[in-house]
């Protein structure tokens, strides 16, 4: 909030609010990167180098030997690594409960301020909640919510994992 909007609030100008869902989205972004590429690099690593070493003595070029062997080898890897990055994104309440804003609205527009799922259990179970209160059963409602969405990501991941591996021996 204090390093991006500015620089985003010189670009948008005054369409820009203080708390805003574009600011949010891309410090996300930031975070989630280095684990997607760091995934994806041990995906594209564990590619054996035989099948490099059969591309080029075919007289494929690095390109080639990339792009068509390397690549599709690691294209399990390299899924997986999205689905969880993804995963992660949904999890994450900091962030978003900071650079977003605090209040329940939505819309589709970048520039406004926005409330995740995340973020309202956050703002939420901060304060005294009585019990059987609408604020007390949407907690559980969005916990829940949230336990599905990662676990559906998560059998993604697998299946992805699993449909697209390739074995060597």
């Amino acid at each position: 909030m204090l390093f991006v909007t500015p620089i985003l609030k010189a670009i948008f100008g005054d369409q820009l609010q203080v708390y805003n869902m574009l600011s949010a989205g891309i410090v996300m972004g930031i975070m989630i990167l280095p684990l997607i590429s760091s995934m994806s690099e041990d995906a594209l690593s564990a590619v054996p180098r035989s099948l490099r070493e059969a591309a080029y003595a075919m007289g494929a070029t690095k390109v080639e030997t990339s792009l068509q062997v390397v690549v599709p080898a690691a294209l399990s890897g390299i899924g997986a690594a999205l689905i969880v990055g993804i995963s992660r994104a949904v999890g994450e309440t900091m962030i978003v409960a900071v650079a977003s804003g605090s209040g329940p609205n939505f819309s589709f527009n970048p520039l406004d301020a926005a409330e995740t799922m995340t973020g309202h259990i956050a703002r939420i179970s901060g304060g005294d909640l009585s019990y059987n209160s609408i604020d007390y059963t949407s907690l559980f409602a969005i916990a829940m919510m949230l336990f599905l969405l990662t676990l559906v990501l998560n059998l993604i991941s697998q299946w992805v994992v699993s449909r697209f591996r390739e074995r060597y021996e």
